[in-house]
């Protein structure tokens, strides 16, 4: 989805602090945020799978709720467009 101007204002200014970072951490921050990308989205889909196959209302439902608050936020984050 694009961004409209407000995001775009706030990514380029996330941008500008990033670009003040020295590489080494700046490659940190990169590496650890597609760590979390990348594997959040899976384990949401497996929590949701478990809890259907074990049944509604369990322990690993209450789980699969806070990893999709997790990835709602994460999706909110405008540092996937900076890195």
């Amino acid at each position: 989805m694009a961004m409209n101007e407000t995001q775009k204002t706030k990514a380029a200014a996330l941008r500008s602090e990033m670009k003040k970072l020295d590489p080494a951490t700046y490659q940190d921050i990169r590496e650890s945020y597609y760590r979390i990308a990348d594997n959040l989205r899976p384990l949401v889909d497996a929590l949701e799978k478990a809890d259907a196959d074990l049944g509604p209302n369990g322990p690993l439902l209450e789980e699969y709720y806070i990893f999709c608050e997790m990835l709602d936020r994460l999706n909110k984050s405008y540092l996937g467009a900076v890195v």
